[in-house]
């Protein structure tokens, strides 16, 4: 009889101790695989919206960045105005800035029968300086936007009709859809200029509250800078000679989400290192009080023939095959967890989320199984030794 064989048939039959090894293996997994998930998820959320903006620097109104990063992360709605013309052209005169394009952040109304989709979030952006959205249209469509017409986040679907949204009264039309992001952006829908400002002057007498855009008005400026330029010498320029703005960089966007994420990456760590010592210390005597029990049945092994090196393999394959069947386990129930709650993951946390691709979450699956495989044979190492080295004489007449 193999060691493997024998493993298995000794596992059948205490049921205790597979159990408490086995309900190990799969807290310890599941928790590494969530903790994994979660956390790259969120950095790949975050590297994602940054290339969807497509901006080296982005220019807002002071005081306001906070709320524009959270529109644009976690698609809370966010007002906020500056002016337009004076601003664009003291921009575009900054050393540094090759284009500059104005984007307006609008959102729909509150559970009213003019607007399909309650306070969603709209960014306007001006098709003539665009460089975001307009060149992945031309490479998906073919076409730029026209009056009327919205491209949507991966969660926006049309209300009305085949491909139609209504927004203050205004049916406009779902040309396409953004890939996901895990963040505001894909509950958010992007128009044109035109269309917002056809859509205020309509909804004067189509919607229960009309849409109010200031005269000569942007919310954000998104900046280019030239090849070989230092971004962060434009922003500084920018924030030199323009009163009322702030200017964020690229590499600095969603700094308070970083901070927040690495804080929770903290407590998450210290919570699993807490549980993983735990887990060894409670298998280990499990494992012991087993062995324990077991010292005239491995005399016997001994007293018939087998060598000290296939009793601890016995062992230790007993301690894998409870590992494995309790990291399976584990790595299911987060999986299952995190797809089935990942909404809920994203507002309880208040962190963006992006589901990894197979292969990534793969790759992690792996790391969860590894851990709760050496967590487990860690903890089972000592008793199996000390009873593979039994004498078979003495533990037979224990």
């Amino acid at each position: 009889m193999s060691a493997f064989q024998l493993a298995l048939k000794n596992i059948s039959g205490n049921a205790f101790r597979n159990i408490v090894v086995a309900l190990c293996a799969t807290l310890v997994s599941a928790f590494v695989l969530f903790t994994a998930v979660i956390m790259r998820g969120a950095e790949s959320s975050l590297r994602l919206t940054i290339d969807r903006l497509g901006a080296d620097v982005i220019v807002v109104p002071l005081g306001s960045q906070d709320s524009v990063e959270s529109a644009l992360l976690m698609g809370v709605p966010a007002r906020v105005w500056m002016p337009k013309k004076d601003n664009l052209e003291k921009i575009a005169a900054i050393p540094g800035v090759e284009v500059v394009t104005p984007q307006m952040f609008l959102v729909t109304l509150t559970n009213v029968p003019c607007c399909a989709v309650s306070s969603m979030f709209m960014i306007a952006y001006d098709p003539a300086t665009d460089f975001t959205i307009e060149p992945w249209l031309k490479d998906e469509l073919g076409d730029e936007l026209h009056l009327g017409e919205v491209v949507g986040g991966s969660f926006v679907t049309a209300s009305e009709g085949v491909d139609k949204i209504k927004v203050y009264g205004y049916l406009t039309t779902l040309k396409t859809n953004l890939e996901p992001t895990g963040t505001g952006l894909d509950q958010s829908v992007f128009l044109t200029f035109d269309t917002a400002y056809d859509i205020a002057n309509k909804s004067v007498t189509q919607a229960v509250k009309p849409l109010e855009i200031p005269p000569d008005s942007i919310s954000a400026a998104l900046i280019k800078v030239t090849p070989g330029t230092d971004p962060h010498d434009v922003a500084v320029r920018i924030a030199q000679k323009i009163p009322g703005v702030t200017s964020i960089e690229s590499s600095d966007m969603f700094q308070t989400y970083r901070k927040q994420m690495t804080g929770l990456l903290r407590t998450v760590m210290i919570v699993l290192s807490v549980t993983l010592g735990l887990s060894i210390v409670l298998i280990g005597l499990v494992f012991s009080m087993a062995a324990n029990e077991r010292r005239k049945e491995l005399g016997v092994l001994r007293a018939l023939g087998a060598t000290r090196w296939y009793v601890f393999q016995s062992l230790l394959a007993e301690a894998t095959l409870l590992a494995f069947f309790g990291g399976v386990a584990g790595v299911n129930l987060a999986s299952l967890a995190i797809f089935l709650f990942r909404k809920l993951i994203m507002v309880s946390l208040d962190i963006p989320f992006l589901l990894p691709s197979p292969v990534t979450l793969l790759t992690q699956i792996g790391m969860g199984l590894l851990l709760a495989l050496l967590s487990v044979n860690l903890a089972a190492l000592i008793p199996a030794y000390k009873i593979s080295q039994q004498d078979p004489a003495i533990a037979m007449r224990e």
